[in-house]
């Protein structure tokens, strides 16, 4: 006689939590934090800015979990930002080669003060080169950012031999580009690969089958937001 005993249910639950605060950030927050204190010695008027300002550093450095959608042919959005720029570039000549193209479609994603400002891989595969280029410090909402301004290369090579280049590029606050990871480094998509401080830009470079999966204006969520598809249908204009 067949069992009547129902199977058990499975439940599981989420609960939300502060983002923790990224190590390169935590000595940020404790130099906010005692300015705060020497702060409050000299004026107490002066306590609540400064308890202000090292809330929003902590929030600048925050890391949240992120889940990364699971597909082939599929890429991610390396930083979290507004798509300002969808348009055929050429190709950065540190890239030109490792990339085996001279121009290719540009995703542009400008992150502001506020935004997430921890940059991921956008596929899984093998770190084939790491570029660190010295430079100005425009507006990174501006084109000519992704050739004068500070800026760090990756090319990223996929398990299917597809290599999708991107770009670091400090911005009129950033003055400093690091690097989490270098050439010969094995990565998962959505790995966390580098970090801008206070405001900047990610360029992604797409191979001619991969078609852009965001429209202008639209924000991106690093390690979720996919931006592009192999073979995928255009749902956005590319500027010639």
């Amino acid at each position: 006689m067949p069992s009547l005993e129902k199977p058990p249910v499975v439940t599981t639950t989420v609960k939300w939590r502060f983002p923790a605060v990224h190590p390169e950030g935590r000595k940020y927050v404790l130099i906010s934090c005692g300015l705060t204190l020497l702060a409050t010695m000299l004026t107490n008027v002066l306590f609540w800015p400064f308890v202000g300002l090292t809330i929003w550093v902590a929030a600048f450095f925050r890391d949240p979990v992120r889940t990364t959608p699971a597909g082939e042919g599929l890429v991610i959005a390396p930083a979290d930002g507004l798509v300002t720029m969808i348009v055929r570039v050429p190709v950065p000549r540190e890239m030109a080669a490792e990339l085996n193209a001279t121009s290719l479609v540009r995703v542009s994603m400008f992150m502001s003060v506020f935004d997430v400002h921890i940059n991921r891989t956008p596929i899984a595969g093998v770190i084939r080169q790491v570029v660190y280029i010295s430079g100005k410090f425009l507006n990174a909402d501006l084109d000519k950012a992704s050739e004068e301004n500070e800026r760090q290369h990756f090319v990223v090579e996929g398990r299917d031999g597809r290599k999708i280049g991107f770009t670091q590029i400090a911005g009129l606050v950033a003055r400093r580009i690091l690097c989490f990871v270098k050439p010969g480094d094995m990565v998962a998509t959505g790995q966390r690969i580098g970090l801008i401080r206070f405001g900047s830009r990610v360029d992604v470079y797409l191979p001619d089958d991969v078609v852009p999966q965001v429209a202008l204006g639209q924000r991106t969520i690093a390690g979720e937001t996919v931006i592009g598809r192999v073979m995928g249908t255009p749902v956005s204009g590319i500027s010639q």
